[in-house]
């Protein structure tokens, strides 16, 4: 993070605008640099660090200033977690806050408590404690209290991955293969990928490798006919068309006019021509019954509360609670439900969160095949490894980015007998 006496007023105010959570940090974030757009990209830079790193860091930051302000949290995080000195800020603080900041250098992280060292609130330390030791949540929530890395998805049909990576390397973005997804590239930085030739000519999309995963779970055939049942933009539905080899039909459901509205160029770009977004009102829409019985693969990458993306999004730990996560839990299941509907006999069921709640998670999935005794689960480690995916997590995927280095995505395989 490179500091200019010049960013901390900026960076205040951003925080300022950012820390009532009323809604996404992330979108806040946008709106407040379209209303600076003077900002230079250096600076836009310092103010979503500093945003995001006080968001992930808050508690420990909250619990050693005297008064959180957005000024004494951002003195505070430049201090404690971005190596600045105290001589670099005494041309821009008072003596006061010299004195205070002089103080806190002195605190460690390892004298607080297995809540304010992982990061979460006390609700979800509750939850947690009821399925983890201690020494796991605390890798957990060190894990997700770092940025995560920029995954890309080669678009197979366009390029193959050891180009792109050759391509990238001669570029100097230092890059390599994913771990586990065949079509994945793992890039260090923070590099305009949205502005590459690689991108724009859709020869590769932004996709965390857990979430390509998910595809590769499912595993659809050419010809087939799939449903991606909450599509969102359509990463998983592009990436679904891709491995169909653009033959047989992907179907794109969503709630969203406006996510199914950015799926557009992203469909533009992949060449696709079995991908169709479909805008539905909710999950008994007509146009989802009228494909009862009809589909071979469905993907449920359900709405739920994404504890599993803190990495991305760290705003969730405060604007999720257990109350709409009780809300979420009864959308799932419908969700299940009706997409369990579509399929013909012998088809394949993916029910995903990127949650690590068992709530969520293999609570939804036991109901489920209590209520619908049809289905039969499958083992997620033998399918991936039909995929030559060496990962076992055990007959359910649950990724952790402690272990993999991805987003806490889970996935639960069923079959429709």
């Amino acid at each position: 993070m490179r500091f200019v006496p010049a960013h901390l007023d900026i960076a205040a105010t951003a925080i300022r605008a950012v820390l009532p959570l009323e809604y996404p940090a992330d979108a806040i974030l946008r709106r407040f640099f379209r209303e600076n757009p003077t900002l230079g990209s250096n600076d836009r830079a310092f103010v979503a660090e500093a945003v995001f790193g006080i968001l992930r860091h808050r508690f420990f930051l909250e619990q050693i200033v005297n008064l959180a302000t957005p000024r004494s949290l951002l003195l505070a995080y430049l201090i404690k977690f971005q190596g600045i000195n105290l001589r670099e800020l005494t041309a821009c603080i008072s003596r006061t806050e010299e004195k205070w900041l002089a103080e806190i250098k002195a605190i460690t992280l390892e004298s607080q408590s297995l809540a304010i060292q992982a990061e979460f609130p006390e609700w979800l330390m509750e939850k947690l404690t009821h399925f983890m030791p201690d020494t796991d949540i605390l890798d957990l929530g060190h894990s997700l209290q770092q940025p995560a890395p920029l995954d890309l998805r080669v678009n197979t049909l366009l390029t193959k991955r050891n180009e792109v990576l050759e391509a990238l390397t001669q570029e100097g973005i230092q890059a390599q293969i994913t771990p586990y997804s065949p079509s994945g590239i793992r890039i260090v930085g923070r590099p305009a990928i949205n502005r590459h030739p690689l991108f724009q000519s859709g020869k590769i999309e932004v996709q965390d490798e857990g979430s390509q995963l998910l595809g590769y779970l499912l595993a659809p055939k050419r010809g087939e006919m799939v449903v991606d049942f909450c599509a969102g933009s359509g990463g998983k539905a592009l990436l679904l068309g891709m491995l169909m080899n653009s033959k047989g039909r992907v179907y794109a459901f969503d709630v969203s006019e406006k996510r199914l509205h950015n799926l557009k160029p992203r469909l533009k770009r992949s060449t696709l021509s079995n991908l169709h977004p479909q805008l539905i009102s909710h999950e008994n829409d007509i146009k989802v019954k009228r494909l009862a019985g009809k589909i071979d693969r469905v993907l449920v990458d359900a709405p739920c509360s994404g504890l599993g993306t803190l990495r991305r999004n760290p705003d969730l730990k405060w604007r999720q609670s257990p109350k709409s996560i009780e809300e979420i839990k009864k959308k799932q299941m419908a969700i299940l439900a009706a997409a369990g509907n579509l399929l013909k006999p012998g088809g394949r069921l993916v029910y995903a969160t990127c949650s690590f709640l068992p709530e969520e998670n293999q609570e939804i999935i036991e109901s489920f095949l209590i209520q619908y005794p049809k289905f039969t689960l499958l083992n997620c480690t033998d399918l991936l490894s039909q995929q030559n995916i060496p990962l076992d997590t055990g007959e359910l995927l649950q990724l952790s980015p402690a272990l993999h280095h991805t987003d806490g995505f889970f996935a639960a395989a069923m079959t429709f007998t």
